[in-house]
């Protein structure tokens, strides 16, 4: 089988990786172009282009597929399949046809849950106790092609999006596999999405990631962690923010109004709307991360309140 990936950041690159062991002819890779990094703000190669670049895989880095150079380059290509983790580029429909098994991408939620920008973020924040991976075929609908495959993965209490992902990111590469030697083998069909019991996981936006300290202490929790370790749950404290870096401990017992801080030996407890939540690792505006601990003693604020 001819086989394209289309892919540009680290987790795409994990799953490319294990795929190139997989029996199959890589044609080609498309990423993103390299973006600027750094204090020099040079470009530096994405994490898929280089994985390409050590296995001698041609990598082409159009800023758009919206024009005839990219129908052009993957008709001269010839794929069966383009695979495509994290992209990030519109695939235009009329590009979609071109593959004999179309364009099959990996997505990290069990589908039709999650569609959308953030699955993993969302899951882990609405409390899910299981998530997985999905391959389905793009179609032009967002996420709503027939799926080729699903694996399942439980959500572990202390999971970060950060932990989840990479047990996904392993999962979702066997997957894949398996569903390309189904197709290789004339064996695997994809069955249609149940539309009616879609949900949503829209892109994670930095005022998403604001604590409510009204919510309860459980809300608390799973948000901190469903936002590490991009882009970090946050809060205020006299007009300044402050990132909550680590995973939060919840509290059997409510001593402070949501918000409200109190310090004693074993801590630094904030009150929510239900019990009081224990902080961890915190970042303050301009300065590393640090023990909550040690954040308060240098806060030199009255009263001391978490917005």
């Amino acid at each position: 089988m001819r086989a394209l990936f289309a892919g540009t950041p680290e987790p795409a690159a994990e799953v490319f990786r294990r795929l190139l062991a997989h029996d199959c002819e890589w044609v080609g890779v498309l990423t993103k172009p390299d973006a600027p990094a750094g204090r020099g703000r040079r470009a530096k190669r994405c994490a898929v282009a280089q994985e390409a670049d050590a296995a001698g895989i041609e990598v082409w880095q159009p800023q758009s597929l919206r024009n005839p150079a990219a129908e052009a380059w993957l008709s001269d290509k010839r794929p069966d399949v383009v695979i495509v983790v994290a992209y990030g580029l519109m695939i235009p429909v009329h590009l979609l046809h071109l593959p004999r098994h179309g364009w099959l991408n990996l997505h990290f939620s069990l589908l039709p849950a999650w569609r959308g920008a953030a699955p993993v973020q969302h899951a882990i924040e609405a409390g899910d106790e299981v998530t997985g991976v999905s391959v389905f075929q793009i179609e032009e609908g967002l996420d709503t092609g027939p799926i080729f495959g699903q694996a399942t993965e439980a959500i572990r209490s202390d999971d970060t999006a950060g932990s989840l992902f990479e047990r996904l990111c392993a999962s979702g590469a066997e997957l894949m596999a398996e569903v390309m030697t189904g197709l290789t083998q004339g064996t695997l069909a994809g069955l249609p999405q149940d539309h009616a019991s879609a949900t949503w996981a829209g892109r994670i936006t930095t005022e998403h990631a604001r604590l409510d300290w009204r919510s309860p202490a459980l809300a608390i929790s799973r948000k901190v962690r469903a936002m590490s370790p991009s882009p970090t749950a946050w809060t205020t404290i006299a007009e300044q923010r402050l990132k909550l870096t680590s995973a939060v401990d919840v509290c059997a017992d409510r001593t402070c109004e949501p918000g409200q801080i109190r310090v004693d030996r074993s801590g630094v407890y904030v009150g929510t709307g239900s019990t009081d939540v224990r902080l961890g690792m915190v970042q303050p505006a301009g300065k590393a991360s640090m023990m909550a601990t040690d954040w308060v003693r240098g806060v030199r604020i009255e009263p001391m309140e978490l917005r």
